[in-house]
């Protein structure tokens, strides 16, 4: 017992307690931007090249983003995810380059360069087309500039002096000579199919260029087509029944289709004796039908599942007549069935007579089971017409209107007012059940009902947001299905691939070989690794069902289909010496070489310029960014990439865009996918979990964001979700995230503060060190285990979970506040806080790197806080943990008690019978402490006075009698009174006197 010291001493100055520079308030907005010009200033990506030269590589190819309008929140997940990827790789010591580019060719960019002409009341053809495109190149560059100084501010560390645009010359023609190996290999064709057509934007569009939008208001009617001829004479004079959503397509009907599994019925309508009688719509128009009909009755086929519904369509309960069924047979009894148009009588295309044919297509899901074929606007139409010897007729005309010279509805066909009737197909008062079609139907008396309250799904441009066709123009395709075998396999050596995640033995000599693209696309689906492996059914779902590839557009920006088509036969010309010239003329001098004034010096002098057509179609945008893989990663402009590259990283929506298109065109060129492993995630919701969008105003601006929070704010949120799924940002979320960070950054400060004047004189060996010490390095060994697993797995929720949880849980509130009384009072030489201190620093070496690929600015504020003289904490390499031995189970169980002690403690604080637990006398379960602690060990723990055993089953706390030290607060029984010093205090305060 020590004698008692003079209360009014000021024990402070020998205390002690950590000292540090590093702010508490982070100030995030103000200080990120230094530290990013920092980097730029010591070359941070050419440094990092450097230091990883030589060493295995991992390369993670981006997927372009597009060169229009502002970075958004979905646009700065994904490049934080990309981010982390490339730094985590880094971090493990592999050689991790980041090449971003951007698609810069395409409707989006032409779209706004045409706004800004009729603003002007200026028109695009009054423009030639190199001025225009050089307008287009200058929008795109300018957003280039934009979206990557945004992208930097974000902290995505790449090769920002260089990315890759594919506008640039060199990548314009790299995709040419992507689209001349399709067509050298025989895989191009020419071919007029119904495709999605934007009559707004004039031009087809690609699957990935479409979304569907619900309709509530979508018109539906039936109409009545007579038939003329059939096998079943009681048909003859009958009118078969069509329902139909789309009336526009009536004008080009050419067929009609039924199930030949299908059970139709011949129903008589009765109970109606004339329009007198029954002069409500839309038994109205009948008598119509029943005058211009070569039968004395009226008799409709329809399936005979469908009949209520039909009923319910042509008049319903409140109607005397009745739909009687006359006769039931099966839908391959209508073969040779003969029908006739409902505007027969107009002659020439109308009068010819239209066949009912099988198809295997038809359902009885709604309608009437009968479906009218249009080959000009639908698939099912054009296929089993062209079976038939049907061709279409290409009525509609790019701008959605029909042509000029179609007898109905052409361009003298005039209305009520004498205005001409040809807007476009899909314009609502058109083809609305009062429309233009529907009125000649109704007089005709061939429209049995009509009416604009059907509710479906609608596809729409996902630019323009208005309605698409389809309709037939020749276009240029891929063939999917053709045989491939020309083109060499690969091997899984030549792959390159090392098996991770595919579901095919990669040492299967097999793989690749299937005969069609289509095959071989599949194929190399299994061969991929999917994260989350739903991605794979996804992707190959979307494969498995796709047509040919539509890969022509008619539009102005874009890399053109350059290539030469024989004017009388038709052939396209397969010329390898001319598609170079084409080529190399390109990559000099950007698509502005492929004009018709130039035609000879690419041909040739052995073929005449006049025998041959230039093809002016674009290409799709897809087809560009699917050959990325091509001129960046095979290219030498980047020789630090390679190919194929071990992952592809974007949002769900790319398994119908670039995951797909890059697939398509690598196997086609390679016979093998240009990745070995596909990372999705899912889209930013609201924080109701509302898809953002501008016109609901609940949007996320990440501009906004850095310039409120910061960036490192923004990183932690992205890699702090579950990203594989949709989810949701909003100012609680944010608020939330802050707290975390806050917690994050307080462990670093406190590390800091700790380790002030750290020298590695004090180093400890591990076997030298208390076994709490032992426990902490030990768990620092299961977290690191925890973090690599989690990024080979790309796992970035679980890693941030792990390393805060690890921070808040195992550090900030069980070992630094067990051992803030050693570090701030034993002597600076004795051997436990030596030992506090050497795993402290092992605590920081690890903490810092785990934390750099996340919270990349505050890793480097706290790395220089330390180390002002080093380079950046972006340049090391996954620490070394060292290994520690330690009863995991017993220091559990030993917490679990600690726990029970703070919440038996906590009820007499919230009393003020104590103040801390400092002043606890604590009396704990003999049965409830492990093996080999002492009571001294528990209340050093407990952070108690003392700590006894008792045989009850509870823990039981009372207030201390004991004294405090003045120097370290504690009570003990050795501190003769409030202010004097326990013994351990006195040793050090002498020390600390003798020393001044």
């Amino acid at each position: 017992m020590t004698e008692a010291k003079s209360p009014e001493r000021d024990y402070r100055p020998t205390v002690f307690l950590p000292k540090t520079d590093f702010p508490m308030k982070a100030g995030l907005p103000q200080k990120e931007p230094g530290i990013q010009a920092r980097w730029e200033e010591i070359g941070l990506y050419e440094k990092l090249r450097e230091a990883r030269a030589g060493r295995e590589k991992f390369i993670l190819h981006d997927g372009p983003p597009y060169a229009n309008g502002d970075m958004h929140i979905g646009h700065a997940l994904n490049h934080v995810l990309k981010d982390t990827v490339v730094r985590t790789q880094s971090l493990l010591g592999k050689d991790a380059p980041y090449v971003p580019g951007w698609d810069c060719h395409g409707l989006p960019i032409e779209w706004k360069i045409e706004e800004l002409y009729r603003k002007k009341k200026k028109n695009k053809n009054e423009v030639e087309p190199k001025e225009f495109r050089a307008e287009c190149r200058e929008y795109a560059q300018k957003w280039v500039d934009v979206q990557r100084e945004q992208l930097k501010r974000l902290g995505i560390n790449g090769r920002w002096d260089k990315p890759y645009l594919t506008m640039r010359p060199e990548a314009e023609g790299a995709i040419v000579k992507e689209l001349h190996k399709f067509a050298e290999t025989g895989q191009l064709y020419r071919g007029a199919k119904p495709v999605m057509w934007s009559p707004v934007e004039e031009t087809a569009l690609a699957d990935a260029e479409v979304e569907y939008q619900d309709l509530t208001d979508s018109p539906q009617i039936d109409v009545a087509f007579e038939i003329v001829e059939s096998p079943i004479e009681e048909l003859v004079g009958a009118h078969a029944v069509i329902w139909t959503t789309t009336p526009w397509t009536i004008p080009v009907n050419q067929a009609l289709a039924y199930g030949p599994d299908v059970e139709y019925v011949l129903l008589d309508l009765t109970g109606w004796n004339s329009p007198a009688e029954h002069n409500e719509k839309p038994l109205q128009n009948l008598q119509k039908l029943l005058d211009r009909s070569t039968a004395k009755k009226l008799r409709f086929v329809v399936a005979k599942s469908l009949v209520d519904a039909f009923a319910e369509r042509l008049g319903g309960p409140e109607t005397e007549a009745r739909l009687v069924e006359a006769r039931a047979f099966q839908g391959s009894g209508l073969a040779g069935t003969i029908a006739r148009h409902p505007m027969h009588k107009l002659g020439g295309f109308y009068a010819k007579p239209r066949p009912m044919l099988a198809g295997d297509f038809v359902t009885t899901d709604s309608g009437t089971g009968i479906v009218h074929m249009a080959p000009d606007h639908g698939e099912d139409d054009f296929d089993l017409c062209k079976a038939n010897g049907i061709d279409p007729v290409f009525a509609v005309m790019g701008d959605g209107r029909y042509r000029d010279d179609l007898l109905w509805l052409g361009a003298d066909d005039l209305d009520n007012d004498g205005k001409p009737r040809r807007r476009s197909v899909i314009n609502k008062p058109f083809n609305s059940p009062e429309g233009p079609i529907c009125s000649d139907l109704r007089a005709a008396g061939a429209l049995l009902s009509a009416s604009a309250n059907y509710a479906h799904s609608y596809p729409h441009s996902w630019r323009s947001k208005a309605k698409v066709v389809y309709r037939c123009t020749p276009q240029w395709f891929i063939a999917i299905d053709e045989d491939l075998e020309h083109i060499s396999p690969k091997t899984p050596q030549e792959k390159g691939w090392e098996g991770e995640g595919g579901a095919i033995d990669p040492s299967d000599e097999t793989i690749c070989a299937a005969p069609t693209l289509r095959e071989r696309a599949m194929e190399e689906i299994e061969a991929t690794r999917f994260i989350p492996e739903k991605g794979r059914n996804r992707l190959r779902s979307m494969v498995e069902g796709r047509p040919d590839w539509l890969i022509s557009r008619q539009r102005a920006w874009g890399v053109p289909l350059a290539l030469f088509v024989h004017r009388e036969s038709g052939e396209l010309l397969v010329d390898p010496e001319v598609n170079l010239r084409i080529q190399q003329a390109i990559a000099a001098e950007t698509v502005d070489a492929w004009e018709e004034s130039r035609a000879a010096e690419f041909l040739g002098p052995e073929r005449n310029p006049d025998d041959y057509e230039m093809v002016t179609d674009i290409l799709d945008v897809w087809f560009d960014s699917g050959s990325t893989h091509a001129f960046v990663l095979e290219s030498d402009e980047w020789p630090e990439l390679q190919s194929p590259a071990d992952l592809y990283l974007e949002g769900s929506d790319q398994h119908r865009g670039w995951f797909q298109s890059s697939l398509l065109e690598s196997c086609g060129t390679r016979g093998r996918a240009p990745y070995k492993a596909v990372l999705t995630h899912g889209f930013t919701m609201d924080a109701k979990g509302f898809k953002q969008s501008k016109s609901l105003g609940n949007t996320t601006d990440p501009n906004k964001v850095m310039e409120q929070y910061g960036a490192d704010i923004i990183r932690l949120w992205a890699l702090s979700v579950d990203f594989t799924e949709d989810h949701r940002i909003g100012d609680e979320i944010l608020k939330g995230v802050g707290d975390t960070y806050r917690k994050l950054r307080n462990t670093f400060r406190y590390l800091l503060g700790a380790l002030a004047d750290f020298d590695q004189a004090e180093r400890v060996d591990v076997a030298d060190m208390p076994e709490l010490e032992r426990y902490m390095l030990s768990l620092l060994g299961e977290l690191d285990g925890r973090l690599k697993q989690a990024v080979n797995d790309f796992d970035f929720n679980a890693y941030t979970r792990a390393l805060t949880d690890f921070s808040n849980e195992d550090l900030s509130a069980f070992f630094f506040d067990i051992r803030k009384d050693r570090l701030y009072c034993d002597a600076p030489e004795g051997l436990e806080r030596r030992a506090y201190r050497t795993v402290l620093d092992t605590l920081f070496q690890a903490l810092i790197r785990y934390s750099a690929p996340v919270l990349v600015y505050t890793a480097e504020e706290v790395w220089q806080t330390r180390y002002p003289d080093s380079d950046s904490v972006h340049l090391l390499e996954w620490p070394e943990i060292p290994a520690a031995d330690a009863n995991a189970e017993r220091w559990s169980k030993l917490r679990k008690l600690r726990e029970a002690v703070m919440e038996a403690i906590e009820p007499l604080r919230r009393e003020k019978t104590i103040r801390s637990g400092l002043e606890a006398d604590v009396t704990v379960p003999e049965g409830a402490v492990p093996e080999g602690f002492t009571d001294a060990d528990l209340a050093d723990l407990f952070i108690t006075a003392s700590v006894s055993r008792g045989q009850g089953d509870g823990v039981t706390v009372t207030r201390t009698s004991d004294h405090k030290c003045g120097r370290c607060w504690r009570l003990l029984p050795e501190v003769t009174e409030d202010g004097a010093l326990c013994g351990r205090c006195d040793s050090v305060v002498a020390e600390w006197d003798a020393a001044q």
